[in-house]
């Protein structure tokens, strides 16, 4: 794929993502998606045949890690670019795309929704794995300490959508994941 559709498909997901994070998933049409982005049908379909395909690589998108241990960057940083994102989610409820995603999984993407979170327990087992292995994390159970954070996270991300919350509670988050995980703390 050349340069110029990786770009157009990166703008159709982001102005998708808004589409569905506002609207939810099930009242996306991709006529919505032709005017938010600019693009024809015809140009919009050379991507992406309709809304389901859009939201699934949507949802398959990851935080790339793998790259960053490879180069043995400090397991520390890592993590605190991750909570910062994730603390930006939390915050960011115009754009949780959670009533979307239990529309999505209601209609029968159930398998999606589980080898998404297969894939975000590896990411956060490879990274806890990693921080031990150099050091710079405390000796913990790895599976036990990933399901804590990632279901603290996605509880927090459900309820932020209906409850206005503080920023001094994405901030208990990312401050629980580092008392987990970081020395001295």
């Amino acid at each position: 794929m050349g340069k110029k559709a990786e770009r157009t498909r990166k703008l159709i997901r982001e102005e998708a993502y808004r589409l569905f994070a506002e609207k939810g998933f099930k009242e996306v049409t991709m006529t919505d998606v032709c005017e938010k982005t600019g693009l024809s049908r015809g140009g919009l379909y050379r991507h992406y045949s309709s809304t389901s395909e859009i939201f699934s690589e949507i949802l398959s998108q990851e935080y790339a890690i793998d790259g960053r241990m490879e180069k043995k960057e400090s397991a520390e940083d890592i993590l605190k670019e991750m909570l910062d994102a994730i603390k930006h989610e939390i915050m960011d409820k115009e754009l949780s795309l959670s009533l979307a995603i239990y529309e999505f999984a209601n209609l029968g993407n159930e398998n999606l929704f589980i080898r998404i979170n297969e894939n975000a327990k590896k990411r956060w087992m490879s990274l806890i794995n990693y921080g031990m292995e150099k050091g710079e994390f405390k000796k913990v159970d790895g599976e036990r300490v990933t399901d804590l954070i990632l279901y603290y996270y996605q509880g927090l991300r459900m309820w932020s959508r209906v409850i206005p919350f503080e920023q001094d509670i994405a901030e208990h988050y990312a401050e629980t994941v580092r008392e987990l995980l970081l020395e001295n703390r």
